[in-house]
């Protein structure tokens, strides 16, 4: 059995102008004041992986072109489409208003598991990540449709929020892809 590893040109990567073209997936990550440069590079990365629609970035989450964001995202800060506003609040509502179906991933009560969502191809979804250590906002897990859950089995009951995202980000793509 062949288990030579590919080359970078064996790949077969887009260009910046082809990624841009490429069909992406009904979902925009919202980050919700999230303070770790590397983490928002991390998703900006793995939201490229992944075809991503858009990041939009709210409150005190850093913007590029940012050295730190770049040491993670090695790029897709340029690919990926994003935007900064303010106020996560207004987000959420100008996105329920444009027919986005808002989920933040948090641990709520009555929260929907992971694995137990049901999405739809024909609709437009938004995910919010939130702070390091306090999470999704309130008022925005408030606003959200629904808060969801990634089920965890061990003696930590939380996620490094880059892990977390990409964990949601690619149970979104396996469905709104396939």
């Amino acid at each position: 059995m062949n288990r030579r590893k590919l080359l970078v040109e064996e790949l077969n990567r887009v260009s910046l102008d082809e990624f841009r073209e490429v069909e992406k997936i009904p979902l925009t990550v919202v980050l919700d004041n999230v303070r770790s440069q590397h983490n928002i590079g991390s998703v900006f990365r793995t939201s490229d992986a992944f075809l991503v629609e858009e990041i939009i970035l709210c409150g005190i989450t850093a913007t590029p072109p940012n050295a730190d964001i770049h040491k993670t995202a090695l790029g897709s800060e340029d690919s990926v489409k994003w935007s900064y506003h303010e106020d996560t609040l207004d987000v959420v509502a100008q996105l329920k208003d444009k027919g986005y179906l808002v989920y933040s991933i948090e641990q709520t009560e009555n929260s929907i598991k992971l694995d137990k969502i049901e999405l739809d191809k024909n609709k437009k979804y938004a995910v919010v990540l939130g702070h390091e250590v306090h999470g999704v906002q309130q008022a925005v897990v408030d606003a959200s449709l629904n808060c969801i859950e990634i089920p965890q089995f061990g003696t930590k009951h939380s996620l490094n929020v880059s892990v977390a995202g990409g964990i949601v980000i690619w149970d979104f793509f396996k469905v709104l892809r396939g």
